[in-house]
């Protein structure tokens, strides 16, 4: 059988399914790659890959996609890197620059200033925006240089009562059930050794990789998160 072609996000938040995927026998069935959120949810689109950790907003754009994990990229409450930075009250903003490494936090930001704040906004690539979307490693240490930074995970659960899931390993065609079990075995692994995993990464002294690989982000895709996908699919549509 030929490999499997799997697209992963190279974010530190996907640093225990990583560290799953190379210590365990699913790195023999697979070709691993290493892609920001956007692009990773492009090649499953475009079948470049068979599975992808997608973004879940991108799973509208994929026909007939399912998820295969029991696992996921998920916060329940602060996820501490997917933010809305700005120098103005929420109250105050009236222009938003979008991240282009996202598709879920920039649909994510529209959802919640359409519905929980009230507030209509103009979409701007210019960086004289009021506020910007931002996500990801680029984040870490940064909040405390904004006068304001909306944690979207906070604000989703402040609206919904929800937890939330940034990202989903998704498929668009059929695999094997001893393939998908193996794979969840694998991401599990990486889970239990999170320890392992925090110890090779690079330490900085403005952001506390432990806690946000042990409490911030929630790994585990449960029914109240995939609550949450098709809520969040259904606001997507109303935008």
């Amino acid at each position: 059988m030929d490999k499997i072609r799997v697209s992963a996000v190279s974010y530190t938040n996907t640093t225990p399914f990583i560290y799953g995927i190379k210590n365990t026998a699913i790195i023999d069935k697979i070709e691993l790659s290493l892609d920001i959120p956007s692009t990773c949810a492009q090649k499953l689109i475009d079948n470049e890959v068979d599975i992808g950790l997608v973004p879940v907003a991108a799973l509208l754009q994929i026909p007939g996609y399912e998820i295969i994990s029991d696992y996921c990229i998920g916060a329940n409450g602060p996820v501490n890197s997917v933010f809305i930075f700005s120098n103005k009250p929420v109250a105050a903003i009236e222009t938003l620059r979008l991240d282009l490494q996202s598709r879920t936090s920039n649909n994510l930001a529209r959802v919640l200033f359409k519905n929980y704040w009230k507030k209509n906004i103009l979409l701007t690539n210019s960086d004289d925006a009021d506020a910007f979307v931002q996500i990801g490693d680029r984040t870490f240490g940064k909040k405390d240089y904004y006068p304001y930074a909306y944690d979207m995970g906070e604000e989703w659960l402040n609206f919904t009562g929800l937890p939330f899931a940034f990202a989903a390993w998704a498929t668009n065609k059929v695999l094997p059930t001893a393939f998908i079990e193996i794979f969840n075995q694998s991401m599990k692994f990486g889970l239990d050794n999170r320890d392992e995993v925090i110890r090779n990464l690079p330490k900085r002294a403005d952001f506390d990789i432990a806690y946000y690989l042990n409490h911030s982000i929630d790994f585990i895709l449960t029914d109240k998160k995939k609550k949450a996908i098709q809520l969040f699919h259904q606001y997507i549509k109303e935008l």
